[in-house]
């Protein structure tokens, strides 16, 4: 007799064998020996173990009655070894004596204990010897062997990875509660609902009662013996009429099940993965089409707005092109922040999907033409260079409507002077009084025509200035310049006609001029003085009633000591007046004393003391008017002035406070610390804490619209301008929304990946470490130096890809060796920096990392899904994808499948190898 109690206490029923920890099936051998004696449990194990022999041996043609009996001389014993093992057992002994049955017996034994089972107390001789206790001991130990060991669910037991298997399998099912191997299957149901969850054709499931066990248990066997070839091992009668079945006889009789829908399970693992990768690639194609749409909604808005913000529709008056310039404040202040929002939220999206096609093994999302983030940027570009221009022209256009309503107003100022000047000149030029007039007359109006030339002459300056400001209103475009120059030509053609006609009357007058001897000397000063003193109260007044247009503080005072200046010659030019008046008293004295009849006017100038006391008394007048004016503009330009101070002093704390606040995100960035949900809750209240300071933003638009609205051009109070301090917070905003969006794209690498918070801490403080300039990115050297300190050895071809956590890391410190080599250090740095640029930065190396250390699905392991679910055909059909998938997952599939080229291929077989491949970005396995 063979001796097999090698290890272990002595077992109650026989088996006893290696399970995962050297102690096989330690849970499942807990027999008490007690309750072997229970009749109704012996007669459960004998039916359910014969039925269950004779299920293996039947294959071989031949069965066993009586269990006891039929194994006593090892012959059905070892065959029954050999089909359910599928290996060949020592030729045995076809001898009748004891001795050839217990070699017999021994072989089959010998040919368990082989297969790792530890025997204990079970002997050759007690089988060969008809013992019912050891026989269903040893038969018990075959069925845990070889048809519940390889059963485990979630890395449990076989015992326990059985129980799960039927849990989860009844979960859906009413009046079905699994929780143990006796009582929990006496009511029939439990048997049915695994029927029906696979094979939901043959069983009525909803038409069982829970108070008719019988009918339910009878149903399930008859079922099962019918359509699934599981033979019926129990009595309903049996089960129902013991307290507590046998627990062994009924995990013999559920793992028949189990292995009877082994199949349907298998396909079930390919369906959910099938599933999970189609579901992967569906969120993926969704994510690809929000971003194609919202990038050709973003670019048709900014296609849209660049041909209005390029328009130069030059209005004719100035409130018309202030209106285009508050049309231009509103496109600031309501129309493009959604956009800049939008935009910023776009490559945030656009980062995510690439991280998740990183993640999924997936290819590079790439935009369809003209739709990459590059080229939203580039046309976000010219959007903001056209606003720039746009708003330079509106500024210039008012500039130059401001000048034109001043040059025309001056044009028609120095005109209608001109004009009264010019009235009644030509007819006088063209009197002949000289024919008849005396001598003393005729010389005094020749005196008196010399004053006109005089005076002609004066006014010559003004028509010069007149025409220059025709001409300047021509060159800046004035609207109305057909009428400015009608009227200039008009100013010009009299102008040279006085020039004419004062030509031909000095030539009448000097003809007389010989026979005239007599002039009145004191009216021929008074006239010579009175003119020139005429023509410059005229010109007094013209500059005193002159308009100005002043910008600066500094041109309102030149112009008020200009007038300073002005008012300084007056005691002067009062004297010269009383001169001149004084000329007039003496002829008129001497015209008394001597008794001469003087003429009523002065022969020799229209110039009367009424005039110039008259025009005198309007230049007293106009002084006090020019220094309110100028009063006026002083205040106006202190107000402006005020205005400047208020926005730069505002500026001056908002620039700085932008700058600071990016310079804190910068190292924000890099000095990052905790987990990554507590860096991502310390960003987003970070950004909260910027949102709240927008109102210093929206108070400094409305000082800067005050500026604008005063005309405002220059402003040496601050070196911020709108623009620089719009565009700063526009790119502040930016820059914590990547932040954020980049620490959440590594908890969404971490969670995909399985990378520990511990790795994800040691990663970053690796990177930060060797990050010496703190610019987010790593130089090749920094890199290298990096990877070593992390023990990353790639001196072999390639480095295993496997989970790591942190210690296993420093379990390659040690082993780095010298270094990374030449060659597998190109190919990584190809792998994180595929343009070349020379950097790498974090989330290409945390994406390298997860990569190199982590487990995702393949190509591969689809097609080996795909395979399964079409029964290990080459191709598969619509009717099995619709059968296996869900119903969209299905459609999904078969809308992409190519049809199969192979020639085994039946009409409608679809080529899954391709679709696979093609899901991973790959032309071929």
């Amino acid at each position: 007799m063979v001796d097999y109690h090698s290890a272990g206490q002595p077992h109650p029923y026989g088996g006893n064998g290696p399970g995962p920890n050297g102690d096989y099936m330690a849970q499942e051998d807990d027999w008490d020996r007690d309750l072997l004696l229970d009749p109704a449990w012996e007669k459960q194990q004998r039916k359910t173990f014969t039925a269950w022999c004779n299920s293996h041996l039947r294959k071989a043609g031949t069965q066993i009655e009586n269990i006891d009996e039929d194994f006593r001389d090892g012959l059905k014993l070892m065959l029954l070894l050999e089909v359910i093992s599928g290996e060949r057992l020592p030729k045995p002994e076809r001898g009748k004596m004891r001795v050839h049955k217990i070699n017999n017996v021994n072989k089959a034994l010998d040919f368990i204990a082989s297969k790792g089972v530890k025997l204990v107390s079970i002997g050759a001789e007690e089988i060969v010897d008809g013992n019912a206790k050891m026989t269903l001991g040893m038969i018990w130990t075959i069925i845990l062997r070889f048809a519940i060991q390889d059963i485990s669910v979630e890395e449990t037991s076989a015992k326990e990875g059985l129980l799960l298997w039927c849990q989860r399998k009844t979960a859906p099912y009413k009046n079905v509660n699994v929780q143990n191997f006796h009582i929990s299957w006496k009511d029939g149901l439990a048997f049915n609902a695994l029927i029906h969850r696979h094979r939901p054709e043959l069983i009525e499931y909803d038409k069982l009662r829970k108070d008719d066990p019988v009918t339910n248990l009878n149903n399930a066997f008859e079922v099962a013996e019918k359509y699934l070839d599981i033979p019926k091992m129990l009595d309903a009668e049996d089960i129902v009429n013991t307290a507590r079945p046998d627990e062994k006889a009924i995990m013999t009789y559920v793992s028949s099940f189990y292995h009877a829908f082994s199949g349907a399970q298998k396909a079930e693992t390919a369906a959910n993965r099938i599933c999970k990768v189609l579901a992967v690639n569906q969120e993926n194609e969704q994510l690809m089409e929000d971003y194609e749409r919202l990038a050709s909604d973003l670019l048709a808005w900014i296609q849209r707005t660049i041909p209005w913000l390029e328009a130069r529709d030059p209005q004719k008056t100035i409130p018309a092109m202030q209106q285009k310039l508050e049309d231009f404040r509103e496109y600031r202040r309501v129309h493009k922040p959604p956009k800049v929002q939008e935009k910023c939220q776009l490559e945030i999206n656009f980062n995510t999907l690439q991280t998740k096609l990183r993640l999924s093994g997936r290819p590079a999302f790439m935009p369809s033409e003209g739709r990459m983030v590059s080229d939203i940027g580039a046309g976000w570009q010219r959007l903001e260079q056209a606003e720039k221009g746009h708003e330079e022209w509106l500024l210039t256009e008012l500039r130059r409507l401001e000048r034109l309503d001043h040059l025309a107003e001056k044009f028609r100022q120095k005109a209608s002077i001109h004009e009264g000047w010019t009235e009644g000149k030509e007819v006088a030029l063209r009197d002949r009084d000289s024919g008849t007039a005396s001598l003393a007359q005729v010389r005094a109006l020749l005196r008196k025509h010399e004053a006109f030339e005089s005076d002609l002459a004066a006014h010559q300056d003004r028509v010069e200035q007149i025409a220059a400001i025709a001409q300047e209103l021509n060159e800046l475009d004035y609207y109305d310049a057909p009428s400015v120059n009608a009227r200039c030509q008009k100013i010009c053609d009299q102008w040279d006609l006085l020039g004419s006609l004062t030509h031909s009357r000095r030539e009448a007058l000097e003809k007389t001029e010989k026979q005239l001897e007599t002039i009145d000397e004191l009216h021929l000063e008074y006239a010579k003085r009175a003119a020139p003193f005429n023509n410059w109260m005229e010109s007094a007044m013209e500059d005193l009633q002159d308009m100005f247009i002043v910008h600066t503080i500094e041109e309102i005072q030149g112009l008020i000591a200009a007038h300073e200046q002005f008012k300084s010659t007056l005691p002067d030019a009062d004297k010269e007046r009383e001169a001149i008046l004084g000329i007039q008293r003496e002829a008129q004295r001497m015209a008394e004393l001597h008794g001469i009849q003087l003429p009523a006017s002065n022969p020799y100038t229209s110039v009367t003391a009424q005039v110039i006391n008259s025009k005198w008394e309007r230049v007293q007048q106009l002084v006090p008017q020019r220094d309110q004016a100028l009063q006026e503009e002083q205040a106006r330009q202190d107000s402006n002035e005020r205005l400047r101070r208020q926005f730069g002093s505002q500026a001056n704390r908002v620039g700085p406070w932008i700058q600071t606040k990016m310079e804190e995100i910068g190292r924000i960035s890099i000095e990052m610390n905790g987990t990554l949900e507590d860096q991502l809750n310390h960003l987003k209240e970070y950004e909260e804490n910027i949102v709240e300071y927008k109102p210093n933003l929206e108070l400094l638009e409305q000082q800067h619209q005050l500026v604008q609205e005063a005309l405002i051009f220059d402003n040496q109070h601050s070196n911020y301008t709108m623009e620089h301090l719009r565009v700063g917070w526009e790119q502040l905003l930016t820059t914590i929304a990547r932040t954020i969006n980049e620490v959440e794209n590594q908890i969404l690498t971490r969670d995909a990946k399985g990378i520990s918070q511990e790795q994800m801490q040691e990663f970053r403080a690796s990177f930060n470490h060797f990050d010496k300039d703190h610019g987010g990115a790593l130089g090749p050297e920094e890199f290298k130096a990096c990877l070593i300190s992390l023990g990353y050895d790639v001196e072999n071809d390639r480095q295993p890809k496997r989970r790591t956590d942190s210690s296993d890391f420093r379990a390659l410190l040690g082993a780095a060796g010298s270094g990374l080599g030449d060659a597998e250090f190109q190919r990584i740095m190809a792998v994180v920096d595929p343009n070349g640029s020379g950097s790498v930065t974090f989330q290409a190396f945390i994406d390298f990392m997860s990569q190199e250390t982590t487990d995702t699905d393949t190509a591969e392991q689809v097609i080996n899904s795909f395979r399964v679910l079409a029964g290990d055909k080459n191709y598969i059909t619509a009717a099995e994808l619709r059968r296996e998938l869900p119903a969209a997952q299905a459609e999904y599939c078969i809308a992409r499948m190519a049809p199969y080229p192979g020639p085994d291929g039946v009409p409608g077989a679809l080529d899954y190898k391709s679709f696979s491949t093609a899901l991973y970005g790959e032309s071929d396995l």
